[in-house]
């Protein structure tokens, strides 16, 4: 694919890796196992990743196929037609716990498979109440997982387990002793490692594991059964989104008490970075039914009328020389939004007019409301997961702001690039690695108020020259984000990862 400006960037330092040892006009199985995935069922970049990324490994030859818990709003919904393909299975966590388990197929692009019983995820009626406190739903997740697809009668040469909910999938393909899965490798990606989900030993008889695996080796981390460690000591090999993140995630400062664990799957060759796509159907300003108007690199003016719409959906009024700054987010400190709160008078000072769209932390959410009663004419503040709206501020916007504190790869950004609108990002995680001051965007270091504004002072500096803007603008409506490159990268990460399974080497 051809690759313009900071895309070959990216592309740097990708080459080295093994290929998938797999025969002439064999395709290699791979079964996702997620615990959100677009359009099911999305909470966050978790679920893009496991909706477009199985699609476009299909596309390269890979029988890719998707596991998820069968919410209720899914179940539910007419617009999905169900095939039960796994039907009164009884699943024993232990001799004497067992839930009676089945499996439904959806018909979709990408095989997608519903994972459900009569007690957990039963109650998740839309994408913000599928998480659930507690872990004992995602134990028995874990081993449905595993005992439905040996039902089916589907054994993939490689399980992709996503996050720290599906962490005890690569330890019971080692631990429970079925010699069905021991040829199967097994590969987790950490999508933030800030949660790993930490619980009490009982862990350890809910699954009928034995205790002496409660040592700092395997399962145990500062006093708890930590699922994501547990997930990154029995994975054959583990990702991060980005390649910066996987630097980062090895240092005491990002490492979340995890960092020696980290530093040791890298010098063992067991931890690599790969950095995330969009998908570029999904989000496609040439043909996008969710914004005022289409538009696109070659026809960039509906990109004006975009803006023009949502001033006035925001009420806003049109101001000479503001640019519109957005924010799509979840409300936390990870995302830098209290120092976006502190750095907003500067910002409207510029002039600037400011849109945040999020939930999350209260008190910021009480503070963004206090903000706003502070600054009408600069500041609105939407308290709500709205996809719909996104989807317009990504267009209607000129700056996308992420001042994250950590990022381990950001979909924002590069869904702003995709529609032309020129991200201001802290240098950190997958935003070092996608945006690159002056040219497609504008960074800054240092987390403070001072470094932020000056950023932003960049940036409209350059939204003042018009013929500046217009060629940045330009630019980013011709990036490649999609998951052309990194889908390869994923072939060969399941290449490495079957290595190292059907040739054994001691890892703990």
């Amino acid at each position: 694919d051809e690759m313009h400006g900071p895309a070959q960037k990216l592309a740097a330092g990708r080459e080295g890796y093994s290929v998938l040892p797999s025969g002439a006009g064999v395709s290699v199985k791979v079964l996702f196992v997620s615990a959100e995935v677009s359009p099911f069922a999305k909470v966050g970049g978790l679920a893009d990743v496991a909706g477009s990324l199985p699609r476009a490994l299909r596309q390269i030859g890979l029988d890719v196929r998707v596991a998820m818990p069968a919410y209720r709003m899914i179940a539910q919904d007419p617009r999905h037609q169900f095939e039960t393909v796994v039907a009164d299975l009884d699943v024993a966590l232990n001799p004497v716990w067992s839930k009676p388990t089945y499996m439904s197929r959806i018909q979709h692009d990408v095989p997608t498979y519903l994972i459900g019983t009569d007690e957990w995820f039963t109650e998740s009626d839309r994408s913000e109440s599928i998480y659930l406190s507690g872990g004992d739903h995602y134990l028995w997740f874990s081993k449905a997982v595993l005992r439905c697809f040996e039902a089916y009668g589907w054994i993939p040469d490689v399980v992709h387990c996503h996050d720290w909910h599906t962490g005890f999938v690569p330890v019971l393909m080692r631990e429970s002793l079925r010699d069905v899965w021991r040829q199967t490798a097994s590969v987790f990606t950490i999508h933030n490692l800030a949660y790993q989900g930490e619980f009490g030993p009982e862990v350890l008889d809910k699954l009928n594991l034995p205790h002496s695996l409660y040592n700092m080796h395997q399962l145990e981390t500062w006093g708890t059964v930590n699922f994501l460690k547990a997930a990154c000591v029995y994975a054959d090999m583990v990702n991060t989104v980005s390649p910066t993140y996987a630097q980062e995630i090895q240092t005491e400062e990002y490492g979340c008490k995890l960092h020696g664990l980290m530093a040791h799957l890298a010098h063992a060759g067991r931890l690599r970075g790969i950095l995330n796509g969009i998908d570029p159907v999904e989000f496609d300003p040439s043909q996008d039914p969710r914004i005022p108007a289409n538009y696109s690199a070659n026809d960039p003016g509906g990109k004006k009328e975009c803006r023009k719409a949502l001033l006035k959906e925001l009420g806003f009024k049109p101001s000479a020389g503001a640019p519109i700054m957005s924010v799509v987010s979840r409300l936390s400190h990870q995302k830098g939004m209290d120092l976006l709160l502190e750095a907003a008078p500067a910002l409207f000072a510029l002039p600037a007019q400011l849109v945040v769209l999020g939930t999350g932390d209260d008190l910021l959410a009480l503070r963004f409301r206090r903000l706003q009663e502070q600054y009408p004419a600069h500041l609105r503040f939407i308290e709500r997961f709205d996809v719909e709206l996104a989807q317009r501020i990504y267009a209607g916007s000129d700056l996308f702001l992420m001042p994250s504190s950590f990022e381990p790869c950001g979909l924002g950004q590069l869904i702003a690039l995709r529609y032309g609108t020129i991200p201001v990002v802290r240098r950190t995680g997958g935003l070092a690695d996608t945006i690159f001051e002056g040219e497609n965007g504008f960074v800054f270091e240092t987390r403070s108020v001072s470094a932020l504004v000056g950023a932003a002072e960049r940036a409209h500096k350059a939204f003042t020259r018009a013929a500046v803007w217009r060629e940045m603008v330009r630019q980013a409506l011709r990036s490649d984000f999609g998951w052309s490159v990194s889908a390869r990268e994923y072939e060969r990460l399941y290449g490495a990862a079957l290595e190292l399974r059907r040739q054994p080497i001691a890892k703990k």
